[in-house]
């Protein structure tokens, strides 16, 4: 029937542009680089947001990575929200010198929630105007030495919202970890680069960003409480005509879910997080890509687009169809058979897709060339449980659930390697 064809082509012509746009991205990084940030004083004062919860194991390793940046440390404040804590990681990081407020709230739970607590303690006792810009980490994240500085770079540059490249430091821990560490890097280095040199707007991830003291006013403090409260961020900030930068040479190093019913609930929260933030905002961004021409618009539209729920309720339809006899059922399972067809033919797309994001960023992949040839036989299983993931995110409750951190299996050999972390970083940063 029409309306199936209609909804064919339109699922086939999304599909297809966001395709032809990842590869223009990719080829783009490939043989480009995003032109360096001039050098800037290091004369603005910071404010780093911490969102804990039951992080003693993690939090120091952090915080003594702020305080040995090479930024001038007597200009940058560390605010940890202990958020519904247990444990001692309030009375560990006041021991450490840095500012603690503590929140207890069974109801509202969720990131969003603590740095919304967070930072209208700051405004309330009138401490949160002397800062120029606050960056948001979370408690188990490790720091180039130079991190600081770079944003900084980055920030006086113009940037009111800035995004970092996001490494991890249990990529080799086992195919969980090192699935969703390569889906990182790969937004780094061809995603975020490539729309830098486009002149488009980047997507602010949940840790690694920084945004100016205009921006939390206009906000008035936070009010992003959607379970991706990050994507929601990137959304309205587009909305009110932001362009997010990236800085590629302030390296974060983040910590990824090792068992795969940890990496389920995550990326099913994330998953249903992308339906919600598609319902407030998807109908504003289509209306801003087509009034106002603005790229950066079709390129989230594309980002948000929820194919499974589309092709949910194409082949609900084709059924539907075929058992009134509109329809034969043999077009309708040729169609699934396509679709299935389909899944397959992307795992070599998503194979070649790792081994082009090894190949790329070799240097931040700290694993042996073994390790690496498992990765990529790998991240197509990884990725294609995205699709019963994203089916159930449909239909599910997803609640804002926290990821037990340990520092990672090899956080020993991850702190030892601190100075070889930092020297990459400071080669990275003399390359671009």
């Amino acid at each position: 029937m029409a309306l199936l064809n209609v909804v064919n082509i339109l699922m086939v012509a999304v599909g297809a542009v966001g395709i032809i746009y990842q590869g223009l991205c990719i080829v783009l990084s490939l043989f480009s680089k995003p032109a360096p940030f001039p050098d800037a004083p290091m004369d603005k004062r910071y404010a780093v947001l911490i969102s804990a919860r039951n992080e003693e194991a993690v939090i120091s390793n952090l915080i003594h990575d702020i305080q040995q940046q090479t930024y001038p440390y007597e200009l940058v404040d560390i605010w940890l929200v202990a958020d519904n804590c247990t444990d001692h990681t309030a009375d560990l990081v006041r021991s450490l010198g840095c500012n603690v407020v503590e929140r207890f709230n069974q109801e509202q739970i969720g990131k969003g929630y603590a740095l919304t607590y967070l930072l209208d303690y700051m405004m309330d006792h009138h401490v949160a105007e002397q800062y120029d810009a606050f960056i948001v980490f979370d408690a188990d994240n490790r720091l180039d030495k130079h991190y600081i500085a770079e944003m900084n770079k980055a920030f006086q540059s113009g940037f009111k919202i800035l995004t970092s490249y996001r490494n991890s430091v249990n990529t080799s821990e086992n195919w969980v970890s090192s699935g969703s560490a390569l889906w990182f890097i790969r937004e780094s280095r061809f995603l975020s680069a490539s729309r830098m040199m486009l002149g488009n707007s980047c997507h602010v991830g949940g840790t690694g960003f920084m945004f100016a003291q205009s921006i939390m006013q206009r906000n008035r403090g936070w009010k992003f409480h959607l379970l991706t409260e990050d994507l929601e961020f990137t959304m309205d900030s587009l909305l009110h005509g932001d362009r997010i930068g990236y800085c590629g040479t302030a390296i974060l190093y983040d910590e990824q879910p090792v068992t795969f019913a940890q990496s389920w609930r995550q990326r099913l929260r994330w998953s249903k997080g992308f339906l919600q933030v598609f319902r407030y905002y998807g109908p504003s961004l289509i209306r801003r890509a087509i009034m106002e021409h603005d790229f950066s618009a079709i390129d989230f539209t594309l980002l948000l687009c929820p194919f499974m729920l589309l092709a949910m309720i194409r082949m609900g339809l084709g059924l539907l169809f075929a058992l009134f006899g509109f329809v034969t059922w043999s077009s309708q399972l040729g169609y699934i058979g396509s679709w299935v067809g389909g899944c397959v033919l992307s795992c070599v797309g998503m194979m070649a897709l790792a081994a082009l994001t090894i190949l790329a960023e070799r240097d931040q992949v700290g694993a042996t060339n073994r390790e690496l040839i498992a990765y990529v036989l790998s991240f197509p299983l990884y990725m294609l449980s995205y699709i019963p993931i994203s089916f159930q995110a449909v239909f599910s409750k997803a609640e804002w659930k926290p990821i037990v951190h340990s520092g990672g299996s090899d956080s020993a050999e991850s702190q030892a390697d601190q100075p070889k972390m930092k020297e990459v970083g400071a080669v990275r940063a003399a390359e671009q």
